[in-house]
């Protein structure tokens, strides 16, 4: 019979986070932004090559209605972090033996993504020539920020985690749905995301194919 223990989950995101500020701190150290910013570079180039830059094109889009602007920056955000956390809540609260395989899955993408942090340091879009910042620009919220930039790393660009998670909720969600719409809407949220993510310049193409093949990957555990 599974436990659940109350105690045991938030020493374990507390873990998870630790090992996430470890790599923070090891990239950092060692010129991480030099190579981020190098990284970040070769990825456009690539997806130049392969006709998947369609970034820029879709920033000037959504640039338009600075109103869907605001909504995308706070679904970048708080939803996607929030939507996995609530319905991990939300199984947990209800004893549901679904809250393992979900939580097991969200930790995997997790620590997953965080060898390719260390090895392939990469900065956002909104950090280079021909991206917008749309967080800064339009909600006036600096990322960069001396205080919030400790809390975070900001050169984990690929593979999204944002994507990955979306992947783990989405079909979680789909598996445990009742009608139609719901399911539907369910599986189209990890497209929704890497509309989101790449609009708001916050990752690449390419961050949200490799996040979402972990995302898959981590789905994939018992």
């Amino acid at each position: 019979m599974k436990r659940y223990s109350l105690r045991r989950e938030v020493g374990l995101g507390l873990l998870v986070y630790a090992v996430y500020l470890t790599v923070r701190w090891l990239v950092l150290r060692e010129g991480g932004r030099a190579r981020a910013r190098r990284n970040a570079e070769r990825i456009v180039e690539a997806e130049r090559r392969l006709g998947l830059d369609f970034e820029p094109a879709l920033q000037r889009v959504v640039l338009r209605a600075p109103r869907v602007v605001h909504g995308l920056n706070l679904g970048y955000g708080v939803f996607n972090v929030g939507l996995t956390a609530g319905w991990l809540i939300l199984l947990y609260r209800r004893r549901d033996p679904a809250f393992h395989r979900l939580r097991r899955a969200s930790v995997l993408a997790h620590l997953g993504a965080q060898p390719v942090f260390l090895a392939f340091p990469t900065e956002p879009p909104r950090a280079l020539d021909g991206f917008v910042d749309t967080l800064s620009e339009v909600s006036g919220f600096d990322l960069e920020h001396p205080f919030l930039v400790r809390l975070y790393n900001p050169v984990a660009a690929m593979p999204s985690l944002h994507v990955a998670f979306a992947v783990v909720t989405g079909t979680a969600i789909a598996e445990r749905a009742r009608t139609r719409p719901v399911k539907t809407a369910a599986y189209l949220y990890p497209a929704l995301v890497t509309a989101v993510v790449a609009a708001t310049g916050n990752h690449y193409v390419l961050d949200a194919a490799v996040g979402a093949a972990l995302g898959a990957a981590a789905r994939l555990t018992p």
